[in-house]
């Protein structure tokens, strides 16, 4: 069988995984591509650092160069993580005449249309199915399996760290703290874990799938997003009362006012598909003009998922599917004039509010003025007794909304906030039914 030499930059948790399916299963990988996936270079910062996973003398190098100058290396597998360092890399490879595979996801988030574009130019491709929701072949699915759809709505749990994060919480009763050092210890987050907590990371994702799905052009960080880090486990708790469990969503979806774009903690219904979705695992639910409603779901992270996504990608480029795929798509390089961002005032939706409010009559008749001078209208509310009685005494005062536009609950909130009777803790979250 004829040999297509491969080469990894970046033998990390992933890298490691991916040298390992190539070199423990090459026999499956040869049968899949018609061609030996042949693993000829690994470049790595350290010679000297421990690794997960035994690599065959000769192989092992810190030197670039090595890739760069062999011409008979055709496809590498990018792995490395950053921005800056990775670009450079990257259009290095290609420059090189290589064809890149790459799981990095904030590269292409960020510089996807300056590689793509290069790319073009020299006649390469670039495959990033493990660039998003890790073993989940999303990216696959959107750009060939429903090439027959227009997707109308994308809603997804991008971010499996911050699903684990507040699963925890939700079921154990942990503190955000405690959760996300269990997070740690498990290897789903980071000693930094801010761009998984904060949003961005679902955001770059977002970016990602928004523009594959309906060719807009989008900046991540114009993506409106709230992470889980301002999470309060009482939330969690009365969600549950109401029959929702909290998620960070990502949502992509289009409507009479553009293209909705936005990452938050959402409130989704117990029995849902995506209220289910527990621990570090991803779930994107698509819908499609023609296909109706489907929904992935699966590991988004962690070494063998991603590999496996890493792996496909590399068979589909010696077979020359990726080729195909990368030449007709040009995808980060033109986009869909037609579609518009809709202004994130003008969103619609239901909302939960949280307010920790005086424990004495009218403070609800005073909110509920305000919200309906707003056009907010209440679905439900709970109010349990305070602690303790007093003049002094608070209580949480949780209401539902019907659909209301994002500025309208905005500026609710902001007046509500100056009323005497309302203290600190105002929280509003979304809730997708």
């Amino acid at each position: 069988m004829p040999k297509t030499k491969v080469a990894i930059v970046g033998v990390g948790t992933v890298g490691a995984g991916v040298a390992r399916i190539l070199l423990d299963h090459g026999d499956r990988t040869a049968k899949n591509a018609g061609t030996t996936l042949w693993l000829q270079k690994a470049v790595v910062r350290d010679l000297s650092r421990q690794r997960d996973c035994q690599l065959p003398d000769g192989v092992l190098t810190d030197d670039l160069n090595e890739i760069i100058k062999d011409p008979e290396i055709q496809v590498v597998a990018q792995l490395m993580g950053g921005i800056d360092e990775a670009r450079t890399t990257m259009l290095q490879l290609l420059e090189a005449g290589k064809d890149i595979v790459t799981a990095n996801k904030a590269l292409i988030a960020e510089h996807g249309p300056e590689l793509f574009s290069r790319a073009h130019e020299l006649g390469r491709s670039i495959a990033f199915d493990a660039a998003v929701a890790g073993g989940i072949p999303i990216i696959t699915n959107l750009t060939q399996c429903l090439a027959a759809n227009q997707v109308t709505s994308l809603v997804g749990i991008l971010n499996g760290t911050s699903n684990f994060i507040v699963s925890k919480m939700e079921e154990d009763g942990d503190n955000y703290f405690d959760a996300v050092r269990e997070a740690q210890q498990r290897g789903y987050a980071e000693a930094d874990p801010t761009m998984d907590v904060d949003g961005s990371d679902a955001a770059q994702k977002l970016a990602i799938l928004a523009h594959i799905a309906f060719g807009a052009a989008i900046d991540w960080k114009e993506i409106p997003r709230v992470g889980i880090d301002s999470l309060d486990p009482v939330d969690l708790q009365f969600a549950l009362e109401l029959g929702y469990r909290v998620k960070l969503l990502a949502v992509a979806r289009m409507t009479d006012k553009g293209l909705e774009l936005h990452v938050s903690p959402t409130l989704v219904r117990i029995g849902r598909p995506l209220a289910e979705v527990r621990g570090a695992y991803n779930a994107i639910s698509v819908s499609g003009d023609q296909v109706g409603d489907l929904l992935y779901h699966g590991l988004g992270a962690g070494q063998q998922p991603t590999a496996s996504a890493v792996v496909a990608d590399l068979i589909d480029t010696a077979v020359g599917r990726t080729a195909l795929t990368f030449r007709t798509l040009k995808l980060f390089t033109s986009h869909n004039p037609d579609v518009a961002i809709c202004d994130p005032r003008e969103i619609v939706g239901r909302y939960y509010f949280r307010f920790l409010v005086d424990d004495r009559p009218g403070v609800l008749a005073e909110i509920a003025t305000i919200l309906g001078e707003h056009h907010i209208s209440i679905a439900s509310v709970i109010q349990h007794e305070p602690d303790y009685e007093g003049d002094n005494a608070v209580v949480a005062l949780i209401i539902m909304t019907h659909t209301a536009t994002d500025g309208d609950a905005d500026a609710a909130l902001e007046e509500i906030v100056g009323l005497d009777s309302v203290r600190a803790g105002i929280r509003k979250l979304r809730v997708q039914d």
